[in-house]
């Protein structure tokens, strides 16, 4: 990546553009990709910020002088980069403030014209991309990706070299941990990431495993400070989900799929899934165990604060949401219910389009995205969900979740009773199981809370007659929502793959499609 960058780069110089404006926030990054540049091409690399001003780029900076007076004012350094007759490159960082000045961009349009036939560049460094219809025609935009994961393995190697003689650190790490850190690492940038490797050091003395947390706390910071995404951390794991198993097949064997092994392979990174069914069967609970199982961040898109009172807002909050989202992938886009989330999308007149617009941007970006994120969607409601996102090649596979059958429910009960550290070989488990017919997890769940109740008030351990009980005093909602359901069932028959494997012979199964593998 660092080489494709400074390629493309150094032909922007030799081709004599005027005016290269880099968005980043690795400022120093920049600087060296043209300082090897300049030298390379035997070229004076200066660069300017309005607290120094004009001052050659490199090693010695801090001690050095300015080299023209009252070049901290932008026209004077401006007058500077115009008057000069030497080959050079000049680096302006966080210039975008004075890019709302008449004066600077009537300079700048001056400057573009007067140094396309000569060999001086002008390069404007900032982590923000403003600029004003005078000068669209006259900037070029070059926007510079965080390091890729030969850039980060080289930081790596050098920080363990480092180190090497430090016998209080200890550097155990397998070929597969070492994967694991740099895909952790992956989305930072290389001061954050040779900050978070020093911090895993000091903390537990040692590089390993252990080490992956700390990294992933890093890029935790990164999503609160977006405050439009949600950070989980998540302690469920693909145990504590109850059946399922036709999903939980699918999604371990796509467990690394994003390692470089996978790369070389030839697979691309898989997209996402859409979960469909029944509420309370398990669809969000599954979403934060892919979390653990895969060892990747977990963001939640919260769409209520996607969408703002100002007009154009809201579609900036989605863009600005999923570009967080890739800054920091490999992640998990959890977007919970997201039949509710666009279901005023075709309501044009109550939103001024709105829903629609930013349903849009986000399908967009759905299809063309390359960045290793991967989107888990729930929905309850299919009637809410626009065809177009149900579109092969959104989504990777959509899955049905539906209520569980006897060997789930009993598995469901199992988790649940070890959970409240109480072994389920004293209950009739067959008892249980029948009882709990067309119940969902959730409801399951809420009934071993209630018995729970029961006993606590009587002083007394949890017995297989509270648990009865509390299940026998439940309308699941399989009844009162009958209609629905089968209506819901229906619909998945033919168009979704079943996340448990189907019945055998059992009344009333729910309709079957198979997934090969």
């Amino acid at each position: 990546m660092s080489a494709e960058i400074l390629r493309n780069l150094d032909i922007f110089v030799r081709a004599r553009y005027p005016i290269i404006y880099i968005t980043t926030f690795e400022e120093g990054r920049a600087d060296d990709y043209l300082i090897k540049i300049g030298r390379s091409r035997k070229k004076k690399v200066i660069s300017w910020s309005q607290t120094r001003g004009l001052m050659p780029a490199g090693s010695g900076q801090q001690n050095a002088k300015s080299i023209a007076e009252g070049s901290n004012d932008p026209m004077c350094a401006l007058d500077f980069v115009l008057n000069s007759h030497e080959p050079a490159i000049f680096i302006f960082h966080d210039f975008h403030p004075f890019l709302g000045d008449s004066t600077v961009i009537r300079k700048l349009r001056e400057i573009s014209t007067a140094i396309k036939e000569s060999f001086k560049t002008l390069v404007m460094v900032s982590p923000v991309l403003k600029i004003p219809c005078e000068l669209e025609k006259d900037v070029s935009v070059i926007d510079l990706p965080l390091p890729a994961l030969t850039d980060l393995a080289a930081l790596l190697n050098k920080m363990i070299g480092d180190i090497a003689d430090n016998r209080d650190i200890k550097i155990s790490l397998t070929a597969e941990e070492r994967e694991l850190v740099l895909q952790a690492l992956l989305g930072l940038t290389i001061a954050e990431a040779e900050n978070v490797i020093a911090k895993a050091l000091v903390k537990n003395g040692a590089l390993d495993s252990r080490s992956v947390e700390v990294i992933l706390s890093e890029k935790e910071q990164i999503i609160r400070k977006s405050n439009l995404l949600e950070y989980y951390n998540t302690s469920e794991n693909i145990g504590d989900v109850g059946g399922l198993d036709t999903l939980k097949h699918w999604l371990n064997l796509r467990k690394l799929a994003f390692s470089e092994k996978a790369r070389n392979f030839g697979l691309p990174a898989p997209r996402g899934i859409l979960m469909l069914g029944v509420q309370g069967c398990g669809k969000s609970l599954c979403a934060k165990a892919v979390s653990a199982m895969w060892q990747i961040p977990l963001l939640r898109l919260d769409m209520g604060k996607i969408f703002s009172s100002l007009i154009g807002s809201s579609e900036e909050n989605i863009r600005r949401a999923v570009k967080v989202a890739e800054s920091i992938a490999p992640a998990i886009l959890w977007i919970d219910e997201i039949d509710k989330g666009f279901s005023g999308m075709n309501s044009g007149n109550s939103d001024a389009g709105t829903s629609s617009r930013v349903f849009g941007t986000f399908l967009t970006w759905m299809q063309e995205k390359s960045s290793p994120v991967f989107i888990i969607a729930t929905a309850n409601n299919i009637s809410m969900l626009p065809p177009e996102l149900l579109r092969k090649g959104r989504f990777d596979e959509i899955f049905f979740v539906d209520l569980p059958e006897a060997p789930e429910r009993e598995e469901i009960l199992k988790i649940h009773l070890r959970k409240r550290m109480t072994s389920h070989e004293s209950f009739d488990m067959k008892a249980l199981v029948e009882a709990s017919s067309g119940f969902s997890g959730a409801e399951i769940e809420q009934a071993v809370i209630a018995a729970l109740f029961e006993a606590f008030y009587k002083n007394d351990g949890l017995q297989c007659e509270y648990l009865i009980r509390a299940l026998e005093q439940t309308v699941p909602l399989s009844k009162t929502m009958k209609e629905d359901i089968d209506a819901l069932r229906n619909w998945a028959a033919s168009r979704a793959v079943m996340a448990s494997k189907p019945a055998e012979n059992a009344a009333g199964a729910r309709p079957k499609r198979r997934l090969e593998f």
